[in-house]
């Protein structure tokens, strides 16, 4: 698969994800409607979608039919949207920006924003359960359920989120700022991999360790890359609050190895995950282009 063929399948990934995401989302005309209105703005107001299409890039690489996939890769993007809304909240990192416009909490209310929050992390759950096709055996539908709980939970994302509150203005090492990052940021991009070759029936657990193993690489290097653009980049390439971690005196790679040694860590995660899909032959080449886009993304 050459590279301009991979990226017309990204964006062909990337626009199913957003009518899957449409689809499962209530209406705005449906009572209550406020509360719709900031789940379907925090939603489907841009992104990236990268864990959607992670989880179609991994079905894609073991084969799994992808219409089995629409679920599970908007279910995940529901959690993310979640994470945001609560992140920007003034009680945990207080932004008034993200994606280029106002923050939920400022688009509607606080209270909003919070009940937004709660709502959609509901939503991806139901969305699992009743989008999944019959073909996928249960047990293995247990498997993506708790794959995407564990990866939301304080054993995961919220988890890592408790990490990072109770670290402003400490003095962490490497491997501690890497353990926060495993659980705030890496645990849904490796949940996204895992769901997707769940949604092959055969999936065998060679295959889920390689594919595991890359999707913890790529987990690190997109923090990594974002710690760095937080330092390089503009509030408006960003669509968020340039320098936000450095006001907060957050602890971030560049700050622990400096700009070239975070950049060096990238690199070295990066062409970990190359050689874990090794296995996998020309049906991974979509996830090593996502794998390059995560170190070389400037926003």
């Amino acid at each position: 698969m050459n590279t301009d063929n991979i990226e017309l399948k990204i964006e062909e990934w990337r626009q199913r994800s957003e009518k899957s995401l449409d689809k499962w989302l209530p209406a705005e005309e449906i009572n209550p409607a406020q509360l719709h209105k900031a789940m379907r703005y925090s939603v489907l107001n841009g992104g990236k979608r990268i864990r959607p299409i992670l989880v179609y890039a991994a079905g894609h690489a073991v084969s799994a039919d992808e219409a089995a996939l629409d679920a599970p890769a908007s279910a995940v993007e529901f959690i993310h949207a979640y994470s945001l809304i609560h992140d920007d909240l003034p009680a945990m990192d207080d932004d008034d920006l993200r994606r280029g416009k106002p923050t939920c909490h400022k688009a509607f209310t606080e209270a909003q924003a919070i009940l937004a929050g709660d709502a959609l992390q509901s939503l991806a759950f139901h969305t699992i359960a009743h989008g999944l096709p019959k073909t996928i055996p249960a047990e293995q539908k247990l498997d993506i359920l708790d794959a995407l709980a564990v990866a939301s939970g304080s054993r995961g994302m919220a988890g890592g989120q408790a990490i990072d509150l109770e670290s402003v203005g400490k003095s962490l090492n490497i491997a501690e700022l890497e353990d926060m990052h495993v659980h705030k940021t890496g645990a849904l991009i490796r949940a996204s991999v895992k769901m997707g070759a769940l949604c092959q029936p055969k999936i065998d657990d060679e295959k889920l360790k390689k594919l595991d193993h890359y999707a913890k690489c790529i987990g690190l290097a997109f923090q990594i890359q974002d710690d760095i653009l937080d330092v390089t980049s503009d509030t408006e390439t960003l669509g968020k609050t340039q320098g936000a971690d450095i006001a907060l005196n957050k602890p971030t790679y560049p700050s622990l190895l400096g700009l070239d040694g975070a950049r060096e860590m990238a690199t070295e995660l990066h062409n970990e995950a190359h050689e874990s899909l090794n296995i996998f032959g020309d049906n991974a080449a979509p996830l090593r282009w996502l794998a390059d886009y995560i170190v070389k993304r400037d926003y």
